[in-house]
């Protein structure tokens, strides 16, 4: 536990009362003196309010010494630190968590200020993941393509079409998934172009030739898991799916080599195609076809954010799309500044794309505010490969992964560990996992 955080021991019912709006009054398992000059629902309100102007203006590992100033107050402040409901309150306001894994909604705020504050120190523990590397039938499909990651799960897409499933808590090979495959259109025509994990309960992934599958994500250890084909691509009328997202309302595909069908997005709840068009990647389509043969740059990157919207990128544009309203384009970005299409990444409501000059830029998705700006070392020579969580960038660049924190801009550090040229690289608060060329899959956990 971080020395920052509040002290005081939890408890309290957690029960919401009516009426309140954001600052609803305490929890009803504690009693009011009739004579206190100070509130506790006003109380409340007020260490709300300072914890998340700390966060605000200082990063919000600094909210918890300003909650500690507070309770310290008197014993009628320090009562409040009991409050379940402002635990709850501050941990989906500060951390973005709206469901609870631990015991107490207390006990979930220190967890993620403690796993954030090890970020920022670059306290972590790194784990090099093994599994079956002779289960395959050509050298070149170890090759990891892409990688999704939720706080149970690491999903690996390899370039022979499998997606291989490792637990977390464990670090084990939990299980793979393999496509229904059908005849080849070029060598790297079944590599997984991207992997979506639903609620830890489901997992999507989609081909560059344009098939998506959808299996079950058993809690149990199996060599093989069953896998459903829910679209059958086709490459001659749609072009290559060279990037796949999502999440789990929506799906969204990104395709180049047929103008006008840049955007295929999917309902995940029916997995109906609900919508076909854009023309973003146009002029990348003799590119997007080489990707069915041979290892291309990347032609384009697709992530889907908090807000039902999608950002999508190309070395020569970006955009935000409206998945509720397929065809609105939300904003839009051209300046005539060539991007690094897989230094793109999405968290929550920022993104982060670095251009060729190795200027990395955070905004957020909903208004395209500037948040930061940083420069990436050796991006404008050697490309980036990068991620983002709700508080931190990490870029791989020049074979070292590095760290800056978003809310200021600010360079943190340079990962111990130097995995060479990284390939893929994903993130969210509490991992970070990358695959280098050597087809080794690197983990590094800050919670542990």
């Amino acid at each position: 536990m971080s020395s920052s955080a509040p002290s005081s021991s939890s408890s309290g019912s957690g029960r919401r009362r009516r009426g309140g709006g954001d600052f609803d009054g305490p929890s009803s398992s504690r009693r009011r003196g009739a004579n206190e000059v100070w509130p506790e629902p006003f109380v409340e309100a007020l260490a709300t309010q300072v914890a998340i102007d700390a966060s605000r203006s200082l990063g919000r590992i600094h909210a918890a010494a300003a909650l500690s100033n507070v309770f310290q107050v008197c014993s009628t402040w320090r009562a409040v630190s009991r409050s379940e409901l402002l635990w709850h309150r501050l941990t989906t306001r500060i951390w973005s968590r709206s469901f609870r894994v631990l015991d107490t909604w207390r006990d979930e705020y220190i967890y993620w200020h403690t796993t954030a504050r090890n970020f920022r120190m670059r306290r972590s523990l790194h784990t090099v993941l093994q599994y079956d590397q002779s289960d395959v039938d050509e050298p070149d499909g170890l090759m990891c393509r892409c990688l999704a990651i939720s706080l149970r799960y690491l999903a690996c897409g390899f370039a022979d079409g499998t997606v291989r499933l490792f637990d977390l808590a464990t670090r084990l090979h939990l299980t793979t998934f393999r496509p229904h495959h059908r005849d080849r259109l070029g060598q790297f025509s079944r590599a997984v172009s991207g992997i979506v994990i639903i609620a830890d309960a489901r997992l999507v992934f989609a081909s560059i030739d344009g098939d998506i599958h959808i299996g079950i994500i058993a809690p149990t250890p199996g060599a093989i898991s069953p896998t459903r084909r829910v679209h059958e691509g086709n490459v001659m009328n749609d072009g290559v799916l060279v990037d796949f997202a999502g999440c789990d309302r929506w799906w969204v595909g990104l395709y180049a080599g047929v103008p006008g069908r840049a955007f295929h997005i999917w309902d995940g709840n029916s997995e109906e195609l609900v919508f076909v068009g854009g023309s973003l990647t146009d002029p990348e389509s003799v590119t997007g076809w080489h990707m069915l043969a041979e290892p291309t740059e990347q032609v384009g990157r697709v992530r889907v954010s908090n807000r039902e919207s999608a950002v999508a990128c190309t070395s020569l544009q970006l955009m935000v799309l409206d998945l509720r309203n397929q065809e609105v384009v939300l904003n839009e970005e051209e300046n005539g500044v060539v991007r690094i299409v897989t230094s793109m990444d999405v968290s929550n409501e920022t993104y982060i794309v670095v251009d060729g000059h190795g200027v990395a830029v955070v905004r957020r998705v909903d208004t395209m505010e500037e948040v930061c700006t940083f420069t990436v070392r050796g991006a404008a020579q050697r490309g980036a490969v990068g991620c983002i969580n709700t508080g931190y960038a990490v870029m791989s660049s020049g074979g070292a992964i590095r760290v800056w924190d978003i809310e200021h801009g600010q360079y943190l550090y340079r990962f111990r560990e130097r995995i060479g040229a990284a390939n893929a690289i994903v993130a969210n608060d509490r991992y970070v996992a990358a695959s280098g060329f050597d087809t080794t899959l690197h983990l590094w956990d800050f919670g542990a």
